[in-house]
């Protein structure tokens, strides 16, 4: 075992790989003159998913330049591997944009923040995942229409957030980062009272949002008096091969995957229904499936279980050295997360893809930009900075990333003027797909 670096030491390792990538050359980006066309890329990442859901996926892209971000995770990866890093590893969420955090409830039944998609994690340098979440507040601030020196501002509290909380944790004990969380006490003495009223609104949306919410809206009792998840096509629908059988089999090693007080919980429930659910943006075209179990009178269980495949930054970094890339999620997401799903476990199915499983609702509240007003903006790219850098933390060496970082605003002004050019590149590239689309190029159904 190699023993313990000094914090020390660790700083000045940090400040050392600034001659790797100097903190104001996080700003540059240009595309490079061989740039692969991004809707090429994202073509070739059609043909491993689902024909028909394919379509579906583009239409949603095609939405917004936001929308098209979420997507378009593949095309950014391969921007970033163009340029030089920082060579500071950590457990890369690897899709790090605003509307992959957000508020869920914690085993002891408290409302923490955190990253909340882990579909494309992966180890890799620590800035990959600062550049895309910092892009997609200016992104998002341009679609809701915010004045460009004012979301400029709202990256920089987000970074800025980042960076000061990774100073914290760089002075703490091990054990203590690991603990740690962003919690609603530390969210309520940390954000401005002009976003209170939106942060507030979020939380009673996470309280409601559990499994006997979401049983009327995804269920109806039958002709049989049998509880039965309700087709909606094409977002949810019942698939001829997969019954609860079939679905009870391909879950046989997940129950490994799982801490034996866990399976007390599960053996409490029996599975009654699976349908297929089209979720998200970027994961549209993977196959994921609403599985409801039964524990009883109104005690209902719903899981998701979600196909995984290589992350998009395989093509870039080292691949993932978990047995699958199931496991590849699941171990990312509890490296990264303060505290998880009780039942997020994962399997290798009867036909030999990759699944993770994790529940469906557990008192989970997102991002809704069309409510954000601009001081919303920036309360929620702040706490998006704060849980990114905990998970980092948590996932990596603080004291060399806070020793990179330094204790001035640079690395933060760095990334805003990248965040801005990207957000340029960003908004080319979504023209450029809508008009691969009307061109039939690209097939998309709009409007679902």
């Amino acid at each position: 075992m190699t023993p313990p670096v000094t914090r020390a030491e660790l700083r000045a390792a940090g400040v050392a790989a600034r001659a790797r990538l100097p903190l104001a050359a996080n700003a540059g980006w240009r595309p490079a003159p061989d740039r692969r066309d991004p809707v090429a890329l994202l073509l070739e990442q059609a043909a491993t998913r689902i024909p028909d859901l394919v379509p579906i996926r583009h239409g949603r892209m095609a939405a917004s330049p936001l929308s098209f971000y979420r997507g378009a995770a593949l095309p950014m990866a391969a921007d970033l591997a163009s340029a030089p890093t920082s060579g500071i590893v950590v457990q890369l969420c690897g899709d790090a944009h605003l509307s992959n955090f957000g508020l869920f409830a914690s085993p002891e039944r408290d409302l923490v923040f955190d990253i909340t998609d882990f579909d494309e994690t992966l180890h890799g340098p620590f800035e990959w995942d600062v550049k895309r979440l910092a892009a997609s507040l200016v992104v998002a601030g341009r679609v809701r229409g915010f004045d460009a020196h004012a979301t400029r501002h709202a990256v920089h509290q987000a970074v800025g957030a980042y960076r000061e909380r990774m100073a914290t944790y760089g002075d703490m004990r091990a054990i203590d980062v690991y603990y740690a969380r962003v919690d609603i006490a530390g969210i309520d003495a940390a954000v401005d009272r002009r976003a209170r009223p939106f942060l507030e609104q979020t939380e009673k949306a996470a309280h409601h949002h559990d499994a006997l919410h979401e049983l009327p809206k995804l269920t109806a009792v039958d002709a049989a008096g049998h509880r039965r998840i309700v087709d909606r096509p094409p977002v949810i629908t019942h698939l001829p091969a997969v019954t609860p059988g079939s679905v009870a089999a391909a879950m046989t090693g997940y129950r490994d995957t799982v801490a034996e007080d866990r399976l007390v919980l599960l053996d409490r429930y029996r599975l009654v229904d699976a349908a297929r659910m089209v979720v998200g943006v970027g994961s549209v075209g993977l196959d994921a499936f609403a599985v409801l179990f039964e524990g009883g009178d109104d005690d209902p269980l719903f899981l998701q279980v979600k196909q995984a495949q290589a992350s998009v930054l395989e093509r870039f970094l080292s691949p993932s050295t978990q047995p699958s890339h199931g496991a590849r999620v699941v171990a990312g997401q509890r490296r990264l997360q303060a505290t998880g799903d009780v039942l997020l476990g994962w399997t290798i199915g009867t036909g030999g893809g990759d699944w993770y499983v994790r529940q469906l609702q557990d008192q989970k509240g997102g991002a809704v930009l069309d409510d954000m007003t601009l001081g919303d903006l920036e309360a929620w790219g702040g706490l998006c900075g704060w849980a990114l850098a905990r998970g980092h933390a948590r996932s990596g060496q603080p004291a060399e990333i806070a020793g990179y970082l330094g204790d001035d605003a640079a690395f933060e002004h760095a990334i805003g003027a990248f965040a801005d050019v990207y957000a340029d590149q960003t908004e080319r590239d979504h023209g450029a797909f809508v008009s691969a689309i009307k061109a039939g190029r690209v097939a998309a159904e709009p409007g679902v």
